[in-house]
């Protein structure tokens, strides 16, 4: 399957030059372990679709970022669906080629299995360590799930297990005893900041201590849309209320990827509906202003 025409944000042709382009995003439409909702094979397609509409315009740095770092789209990843280890494989494989190349992968799911192949592959060209900030409305750190490890909700777990780094995850609140169990086990790698807490905190302190855990240190971030409420991005498999309003994502992100060094980057769990649009608007506009904020100050 080839990526539309003009790809992620629509940029000209000499702003999506592979060689150029500082970002590389990877559409992977795969979907095969989801327990309740079907749909984010769509997400790709239907976020680089809506991110032709975004406006390129940053009013916070008064230009157009995105044509001076460049964005090229690649390809469609083909889905095998042999296991989700093979899939896993093949994700891992692409993003380290990206990584190779010195480019920023932003991959663009699908579940949220994807990530796993993500950061896999930037650790096998970067090494560790690399701290995972996971935005996400679910822990998805279960051993196992419906007879796979590597379903969706065991995601994180995997990319534990993989010696990433730390992982901090913000606006969890929905999760299992057993993954209640797991994290105050490895409190000295897992932290989160559950949508209770931060509603118990003015929103400049929370995101304040996200970003400070990670300063200087290389970061990949994972957005998964059912993080963020589903009154901002209701089109997702599995929502959950009580999720970070609009300018809670865009504040949050932003802090990160200035703090810390992203070293790729991920959007997963979109699930597009019918006439639907905003849901995938909203990720295509988060994304956007994230890279801005990657790129920012940066020659």
């Amino acid at each position: 399957m080839d990526a539309p025409e003009h790809g992620f944000l629509g940029l000209p042709e000499e702003c999506r030059d592979p060689d150029a382009s500082r970002v590389h995003v990877l559409p992977v439409p795969w979907e095969a372990t989801v327990s309740y909702g079907q749909g984010t094979r769509d997400g790709p397609q239907a976020i680089i679709t809506a991110s032709q509409q975004v406006e390129l315009y940053d009013p916070a740095r008064d230009g157009e970022p995105a044509l001076s770092y460049g964005v090229h789209t690649l390809p469609s990843l083909l889905p095998t669906y042999e296991s989700p280890e093979a899939m896993t494989e093949r994700i891992a494989e692409a993003t380290a080629d990206i990584v190779r190349r010195g480019k920023l992968p932003l991959l663009l799911g699908g579940e949220h299995t994807i990530s796993l192949g993500g950061v896999r592959g930037a650790l096998r060209v970067l090494g560790g360590p690399v701290d995972v900030v996971q935005i996400d409305a679910h822990a998805d750190m279960r051993e196992s799930y419906q007879g796979t490890p590597y379903s969706h909700a065991c995601v994180m777990r995997r990319i534990f297990e993989a010696d990433a780094g730390r992982l901090l995850q913000v606006g969890i609140r929905s999760y299992s005893m057993e993954e209640a169990h797991f994290s105050q086990a490895h409190r000295e790698r897992i932290r989160i900041w559950t949508a209770s807490d931060i509603r118990s905190r003015g929103s400049d302190r929370w995101i304040a201590e996200v970003a400070e855990a990670v300063a200087g240190r290389r970061i990949w971030l994972t957005i998964d849309v059912d993080g963020l409420d589903p009154s901002v991005i209701p089109a997702t498999g599995t929502p959950e209320p009580g999720g970070l309003a609009w300018y809670e994502a865009l504040a949050l992100t932003e802090a990160v990827v200035r703090s810390g060094k992203a070293v790729g980057m991920d959007c997963v769990e979109l699930a597009p509906r019918p006439g639907l649009h905003m849901s995938e608007f909203a990720a295509a506009r988060l994304l956007h202003a994230t890279l801005n904020a990657v790129f920012a100050g940066k020659a």
